[in-house]
């Protein structure tokens, strides 16, 4: 019998200069401003990047053309201090709603600024969750960068 040993998420932190009220918004309702215009599995250009705010809510991009694009959906929703999203892209970047792996992001108050914590769980990838793994693990740092400038 083949045991299958499962990959560890990405983990990734940064602190930031904002409140946890404001990092929560900055990273949920304004994610346009930050998140990299490479990122998209969209056919137009990102205008907008939309996560509905409340369990069950939809997470996906817009296009200039006014297209949408879903990512994922919306798990916990428990501002200011945790979102978990389910990000439904497959390793060919396209949207699968029966793929789920979990982005789980955390805004913990951290003297005046706030730490945010992103930990993204592979599992839902299966074979090719150590390929995955490295592209996130790339990724994110760029992205919380942005994000942090963007918090300040």
């Amino acid at each position: 019998m083949t045991k299958t040993i499962p990959i560890a998420p990405v983990r990734k932190s940064i602190d930031v200069k904002a409140t946890p009220e404001r990092a929560f918004r900055i990273f949920t309702a304004e994610m346009v401003r930050w998140w990299s215009k490479e990122y998209s599995i969209n056919k137009s250009p990102i205008k907008d990047i939309v996560i509905e705010p409340r369990v069950n809510g939809r997470w996906f991009e817009r296009g200039e053309d006014g297209s949408e694009c879903q990512w994922g959906r919306v798990l916990a929703w428990e501002p200011p201090s945790r979102v978990l999203l389910a990000w439904e892209i497959t390793p060919s970047f396209t949207y699968d709603p029966d793929l789920i792996t979990e982005l789980d992001i955390r805004f913990t108050a951290k003297g005046s600024g706030t730490r945010v914590e992103v930990e993204h769980r592979l599992d839902g990838y299966g074979a090719a969750a150590e390929d995955m793994f490295k592209i996130f693990d790339s990724g994110w740092p760029g992205l919380l960068e942005s994000f942090a400038q963007e918090a300040a």
